[in-house]
């Protein structure tokens, strides 16, 4: 009689990657009209979330001047905001590689959306409302629309899936420019906090209608193959984990120029009129960063132009130490939008390229996003903690500083 031996997985089988597809399996058709849309879409839907994240240093400067909180204290309104669009790419990319991207970016887009017109609502000197509509709603909002807009482009574009991926990253910077030229002009006049706040909400609403409108994905390749990806055999992926960790200190530092340039630059006495456009002239080299190192990602690989744009973005935030005039402050802010741009976009690239197969592609997205999303969660408090009431402005600068330098080492 034959021994009958029980059934169990063992431990490395729940480790160890899951299968890859069948070969029939794969949907990148590398263009066309369909593909064109989607990322137009998605480059809409960056615009209206994340691009709008990158106009808090207006709020900063509006709750700190107007309202004498404290600058670590507001900035946790935005860091809070930018840890959960990123930390939220987890179980987004998720539900993407399950087949639910449409479900995933209209929920999303809903309470993004929702929570922009309760900010419009809230009381300027109510820290909690800020908060919770600002940091906690538009942040969720926002993370479910940010890795699935950016991973369904992996079923559109094969060959030019770098510069895809750089095109629709340029609408971060390009919002960034929008919204603060809006928010600052607007706050100047007699509409108010309320209005400014929903005239915005209106133009965010717009874009994110047509964005799923445009947007489409193949059927889930999982569903397919009959494959399911897990988590824990990523952490096994040495080069992958490298890249995460290397991201983590990168928001560490990235962030300081996007929350407190305008102040800075009101700080050191520049006029009003110029103050305003700084974040604007900083997201608009963002634009060109996103695209131009893209164009040589075959032939130079996303991971060495990472480094290389790393070095830039350590070098450019150190010069700060020494800008207190206009000009000096206008080519910071185009040198370091250049940077700051141009290593968000080959992140991507880099981790696509750690990549086997296509149903891999929203969850390494979504973990190394999460991983990195503590320094956004936390440079700016820290930045703004080190700054003080005296505004000694070397103490968070080399902060900066030394967190991107860091990122080379991980």
């Amino acid at each position: 009689m034959k021994s009958v031996q029980p059934s169990f997985t063992s431990r490395a089988t729940l480790l160890a990657p899951p299968p890859p597809p069948k070969p029939h399996a794969t949907h990148v058709v590398d263009g066309g009209r369909r593909a064109w849309c989607t990322l137009v879409g998605a480059w809409l839907a960056f615009a209206a979330t994340f691009g709008y994240t990158y106009s808090f240093g207006v709020y900063q400067d509006f709750y700190t001047r107007s309202h004498a909180a404290s600058a670590s204290r507001i900035s946790w309104i935005g860091s809070t905001q930018c840890f959960l669009i990123i930390a939220i790419g987890l179980p987004a990319g998720k539900l993407h590689d399950m087949g639910y991207f449409r479900h995933v970016v209209l929920t999303g887009s809903i309470i993004y959306t929702f929570s922009l017109f309760m900010l419009s609502f809230a009381r300027p000197e109510s820290y909690y409302q800020l908060f919770l509509s600002q940091g906690v709603g538009m942040g969720i909002g926002a993370g479910l629309v940010y890795v699935p807009s950016l991973a369904v482009q992996a079923q559109h574009w094969r060959a030019r899936r770098s510069l895809a991926m750089g095109i629709v990253s340029s609408g971060v910077p390009a919002g960034g420019i929008i919204f603060p030229i809006l928010l600052n002009q607007v706050f100047q006049t007699s509409v108010g906090f309320a209005w400014t706040v929903r005239a915005s909400a209106f133009l965010v609403l717009g874009m994110l209608v047509a964005a799923n409108l445009l947007m489409s994905s193949y059927p889930p390749v999982a569903k397919v193959g009959q494959v399911k990806a897990g988590v824990l055999w990523l952490f096994k992926d040495i080069p992958y984990m490298l890249l995460a960790f290397s991201g983590l200190f990168m928001n560490w530092g990235l962030f300081f120029p996007y929350f407190y340039l305008q102040l800075f630059s009101f700080i050191h006495g520049m006029n009003a009129t110029f103050s305003f456009y700084t974040l604007a002239i900083l997201n608009s080299a963002g634009v060109l960063g996103r695209i131009i190192p893209n164009l040589f990602v075959k032939q130079l690989g996303p991971v060495n132009l990472a480094v290389a744009i790393s070095v830039g973005c350590t070098a450019v935030t150190f010069s700060l130490l020494c800008i207190t005039s206009v000009g000096g402050i206008v080519a910071f802010a185009l040198l370091y939008g250049f940077c700051a741009g141009a290593y968000v976009s080959l992140i991507s690239p880099a981790l696509y390229s750690l990549s086997e197969n296509e149903w891999e592609v929203g969850i390494r997205l979504g973990l190394a996003l999460s991983l990195s999303s503590v320094g956004a969660l936390t440079g700016p408090p820290i930045d703004g903690a080190l700054l003080g009431d005296t505004f000694q402005w070397s103490k968070p600068i080399a902060f900066s500083g030394v967190c991107t330098f860091f990122s080379l080492g991980a």
